[in-house]
């Protein structure tokens, strides 16, 4: 067998190895590795202000407290302005319900146990007062999720103490970030170093690609879907909007979620057909823009994932890993995407590629 294959072979399957061990402290992990996907999103802010003739400290210090005021003021505009939603919505309620129950076919609704107005009335305010104490109710069972996942008080401990201390993890990776890159650099053979520098550009690019651009993909969304359905005249357009807009981290979802709850409402609200016409029209065009404009600029086809295999990746990833195995899911796989090409690549040229070709010819 070709030195190269037994090479690439081996760094395979100590690339699985370390997967499987890394699944096994997953508790420990996941916070180092939120920490790192932050501090690669934002490195490149800090290597500006350093090549300015700021310290690095320094450089790393203002970028985080940016990112952390940036997102701050996010928040305080955007809770405000859903629970504002939320409130205008409750004072409808009963209107909604009735023209909900008008819509549906009273053996649908019998099947799902509401027998009157009053019944699709009180299930609509309990949704709503839970989305109202959304994150009161997502501390709750992030804390009932951890407190049985971890059988030790000792090993809950940990687990809480690795996801507070994710602060310091960020600031000492975006402080010694490049440091890093050249001492694993250094750890490889100089007759190697050139393939793992082209390689590791590659996942580079794709990284960059998906976690800058996707992003600010599923920004630009939230915005258009937001500001399209507050022009129609749709109610919770604001909540409807963001969720839109992150769920297209998985292709599609974030479409087909916000048609079907725009749709709800506008139905709800207007009781024609113009208005869910225009909801379904707006996310139509929106989606249209996403393909031909939107992602093409800000992500391009860097990632080179299919769409079937990034809804793959998200679902295991969300199955193994929770909530965070839904963001890191596309990056991931994007990334061993890449080394699995080169390794495919690779395996070609070898000769025993070659040998068993001919022998199969023969």
């Amino acid at each position: 067998m070709n030195r190269n294959v037994r090479i690439y072979g081996g760094l395979l399957i100590g690339l699985l190895l370390l997967a499987f061990f890394l699944y096994l402290i997953r508790p420990v992990v996941i916070p180092f590795l939120l920490a790192l996907l932050l501090a690669y999103f934002l490195d490149p802010a800090a290597d500006v202000l350093e090549k300015r003739g700021m310290p690095r400290s320094a450089a790393v210090a203002l970028v985080f407290a940016a990112f952390v005021l940036g997102a701050g003021l996010l928040l305080a505009f955007l809770v405000p302005a859903v629970k504002q939603e939320l409130v205008l919505v409750k004072k409808d309620l009963p209107e909604y319900a009735r023209r909900l129950t008008e819509l549906f076919p009273a053996s649908l609704l019998d099947w799902l146990g509401i027998s009157k107005g009053q019944d699709l009335e009180s299930l609509l305010n309990r949704a709503l007062e839970g989305a109202r104490n959304l994150s009161i109710d997502v501390l709750k069972q992030l804390l009932l999720f951890l407190s049985r996942a971890f059988t030790s008080t000792f090993s809950f401990l940990l687990a809480v103490l690795g996801y507070l201390i994710i602060p310091v993890y960020l600031f000492y990776l975006l402080r010694d970030f490049d440091r890093i890159k050249d001492g694993m650099l250094k750890l490889i053979p100089p007759r190697h170093r050139q393939d793992v520098v082209e390689v590791a550009g590659e996942v580079d690019s794709v990284l960059g690609g998906f976690i800058r651009g996707q992003l600010l993909v599923c920004l630009v969304l939230a915005v258009l879907y937001s500001v399209g359905l507050m022009m129609i005249g749709v109610d919770l357009a604001l909540l409807i909007g963001i969720l839109s807009g992150a769920a297209f981290v998985i292709p599609y979802l974030g479409t087909i979620l916000g048609t079907a709850l725009a749709g709800l409402m506008a139905v709800a609200k207007f009781h024609d057909l113009l208005h869910p016409a225009m909801v379904v029209g707006w996310f139509c065009l929106v989606q249209a823009l996403e393909g031909t404009v939107i992602t093409p600029r800000l992500v391009g086809n860097r990632v080179g994932l299919h769409p079937l295999g990034t809804i793959l990746a998200v679902l295991a990833g969300g199955e193994l890993f929770g909530f965070l195995g839904l963001l890191l899911a596309v990056p991931v796989t994007a990334s061993a995407n890449v080394l699995f090409r080169h390794f495919v690549a690779r395996y070609r040229k070898s000769d025993f590629f070659g040998s068993a070709a001919g022998s199969g010819e023969g």
